[in-house]
């Protein structure tokens, strides 16, 4: 069984952003407020959906398949990081707490 050499960069690429994933889904459940929580979220799922992208228009080749999914990427590569802006902006003026070290040390 062999793999094409553009296979192998795509399955690294899939793996990478597996990783970034996984790390943003622990980013949410350990950090200790919303927007350490909104700032893992935010970075992590964009360079992980970027690298997701990456491995599959590699794979696919030059096709429209490809095309669409470099618009999909482009569509949220543009809003993620404005929509994560506008919810902690919101947050920050509705009063919601931010988590500080005088936090830690009550609990």
């Amino acid at each position: 069984m062999s793999l094409a050499i553009n296979e192998i960069i795509a399955v690294i690429l899939l793996v990478c952003s597996l990783f970034f994933f996984l790390a943003s889904a622990i980013g949410m459940i350990r950090l200790p407020d919303f927007y350490s929580r909104l700032h893992a979220s935010g970075n992590s799922e964009t360079l992980g959906l970027m690298l997701a992208c990456l491995g599959l228009v590699i794979y696919e080749g030059p096709t429209l398949l490809s095309v669409k999914i470099i618009i999909v990427f482009l569509l949220v590569f543009l809003a993620n990081p404005i929509g994560t802006h506008i919810l902690g902006k919101a947050a920050l003026k509705s009063g919601h707490p931010v988590w500080t070290k005088k936090d830690q040390e009550e609990e």
